[in-house]
């Protein structure tokens, strides 16, 4: 299969660029497109085969449900049943924006795109291409992280090109996502609403308008339940060099890690190392690689998985990663490192 890919000229923006790719969602076919989170792999929410198009193309589970996106709110009569006050609330607020809803599904909405649940997950991206695109082609898309299953998610064009060329139809370059992490997934149909997946949206600001959420455990493993959000069962986000997460006091993570780093080379290992602004000029590994610092977490999600995917480009053996605090989107970028590291954390 052929990949064609559209740049959009953000300078001179022209909707009409996208409507051969538009076209491609209308007739059933992939496209992959930028949102401020990471980049989607689209195909028609309500089309069953061009769903199961994006689970064959990825290389993804069957019984991992995917996000559908939409451009205006009246899309929503054609694939909930119901939105409930709270979660009004909540679209008057953050959307567009990185949160995504999980609702009770209306009949239109196949159980390819939901895993066979009863609710579907929902959000509209704030991204003016993605928008454009979703209006464009009349419907509403399904859209999970458009890379190979369980791999660092894609932030630049470069990363879907490089994971799913001549798998899909279009790639639409929109230069690098804002956020860099996945949306946050708040399932409305609980009582209260339960944080599934962390986000760009925090448990913080979501406070703010609805009063208490549940967190909870959120999975940082491979879990044996029945996922009802993306990112909660499966192995994900993860370099193809082995990750462990090593926490506590700054220097004496340093001291560890170096420690680590040594024995490692010992074994004739390359060695890569993720810290913080603060502390990268400490580490001896081959590769140290830098998300940003510690007083700048908005920095540090928008990084992470492209320094995950750097150290494949380095061909490290192992990766040692220091953690980060989980106030905030801190949340989020904990979650992110402990499922790529598949829950292996050291803490000293």
């Amino acid at each position: 299969m052929k990949t064609t890919i559209i740049r959009v000229n953000h300078a001179v923006f022209d909707p009409e660029e996208l409507r051969p790719a538009a076209e491609a969602l209308a007739g059933g076919r992939l496209v992959a497109f930028p949102t401020e989170t990471v980049y989607g792999l689209g195909a028609d929410a309500l089309n069953p085969e061009a769903v199961s198009r994006i689970f064959r193309a990825k290389g993804r589970p069957s019984d991992n449900p995917l996000i559908v996106h939409i451009s205006d709110l009246t899309q929503l009569e054609r694939i909930v049943s119901s939105v409930p006050e709270k979660a009004r609330m909540l679209m008057e607020t953050f959307w567009p924006g990185p949160l995504t809803l999980i609702l009770p599904k209306s009949k239109d909405v196949p159980d390819e795109t939901t895993a066979g649940l009863s609710t579907v997950a929902v959000r509209m991206p704030a991204n003016r291409t993605a928008l454009e695109l979703i209006r464009l082609s009349g419907l509403a898309i399904a859209a999970p992280s458009a890379n190979i299953s369980g791999a660092p998610s894609p932030t630049c064009a470069s990363h879907v090109i490089s994971d799913l060329s001549g798998r899909i139809d279009y790639i639409i370059d929109g230069g690098s996502t804002q956020v860099g992490l996945e949306s946050t997934v708040l399932d409305m149909t609980a009582d209260p609403p339960v944080v599934l997946r962390p986000g760009g949206v925090s448990v913080e600001m979501l406070e703010k308008v609805i009063g208490y959420v549940n967190v909870g455990k959120i999975p940082d493993g491979v879990s044996d339940t029945a996922p009802k959000s993306p990112g909660m069962k499966y192995r994900h986000y993860s370099p193809k060099a082995e990750m462990i997460l090593v926490s506590g006091e700054s220097q004496r993570v340093v001291d560890t890690i170096n420690d680590l780093v040594e024995q490692y080379r010992a074994k004739n290992k390359k060695t890569g190392v993720l810290a913080s602004a603060e502390t990268r000029s400490g580490y001896i590994a081959d590769v140290v690689l830098c998300p940003g610092s510690r007083n700048s977490p908005e920095t540090v999600a928008a990084s992470i998985y492209g320094c995950l995917r750097d150290f494949d480009q380095h061909g490290v053996d192992i990766i040692f990663s220091e953690t980060f605090p989980d106030e905030g989107i801190g949340l989020a970028i904990m979650n992110r490192l402990q499922k790529a590291a598949t829950g292996r954390v050291i803490r000293v």
